[in-house]
């Protein structure tokens, strides 16, 4: 049986979401488990999802999961709050291996950062309609008020690479105008692609509000589920390029200049591939 569960821990853990966004949540698992091999997938071809329905995204994430499952991989990270919101909870009654999302990881630690009990949520049109942050943030604590605002331009923006352009500024601005007046104390960026606008967010909201990255917690929490599962690599690894493997559905060279610019280290091979066969 050892010998079972040391070549489930070798297996690579698969990461996916709807584009590049994803890729920070990715980061934060290379930062915090080194020696975890990855398997990410980057559904380039039909992202946003954030404006698409529960329906869609459903079929979207099962192809994907297929796909994974291919690569043999030992856990599944929902890197996508809109999947994580939509489909999380059906595909992880149809598979029999780990898999969280981003979504509780991060409304846990923003109930434990508010001192005001105001949380505002950004996040994308889809995961605001699920209403799944205010649910999880109030049934931690239900004294707690939680203001959402959904920002759908952030997503093709930051896949546009416009971090710091003062288009994205002057869109960021109205996103938050509301906001601001609510005097929240902590702020969710609820879908994976805005901790990549984190200081132009920081700057409009300024030092009073907490900013909170789910992707960090997801890390967190991926490597307690691992060791709960016996599935953790430990210290089997070390850290490597070659650990890690990326796919796409579409504009793999433009995935890989994002990529090269938020990771800890150059990739240089991006398979494209037909989810739709999957």
């Amino acid at each position: 049986m050892s010998e079972e569960i040391s070549n489930n821990a070798l297996a690579p853990v698969g990461v996916f979401d709807s584009g590049v966004g994803g890729l920070t949540v990715a980061r934060e698992i290379m930062r915090q488990l080194p020696n975890e091999k990855i398997v990410y997938f980057g559904d380039t071809a039909r992202v946003p999802y954030g404006s698409k329905s529960k329906d869609t995204i459903l079929r979207y994430s099962r192809q994907i999961v297929r796909f994974l499952k291919t690569k043999n991989v030992k856990a599944i990270v929902v890197a996508c709050n809109t999947a994580s919101a939509l489909a999380l909870e059906e595909i992880r009654d149809e598979i029999d291996m780990p898999i969280i999302g981003v979504v509780k990881p991060g409304a846990k630690v923003a109930v434990e950062k508010t001192i005001n009990k105001r949380i505002g949520v950004i996040a994308t049109e889809a995961t605001i309609n699920s209403h799944i942050y205010t649910d999880y943030i109030k049934n931690r604590d239900n004294d707690i008020t939680v203001f959402s605002k959904a920002c759908p331009l952030f997503v093709p923006l930051v896949e546009e690479m416009w971090l710091k352009d003062s288009v994205t500024e002057e869109v960021a601005g109205r996103y938050l105008e509301n906001l601001k007046e609510e005097h929240i104390d902590t702020l969710v960026l609820g879908c994976t692609h805005y901790p990549l606008l984190r200081n132009m967010i920081g700057n409009i909201m300024g030092e009073s509000v907490t900013l909170v990255n789910p992707a960090y917690e997801t890390a967190v929490s991926l490597g307690e589920l691992l060791v709960k599962n016996n599935l953790s690599a430990g210290n089997v690894y070390s850290y490597s390029g070659e650990m890690y493997d990326f796919y796409v559905s579409d504009a793999a060279e433009k995935f890989k200049r994002f990529a090269n610019s938020i990771l800890p280290f150059r990739i240089e091979n991006i398979s494209q591939i037909n989810i739709e066969e999957y």
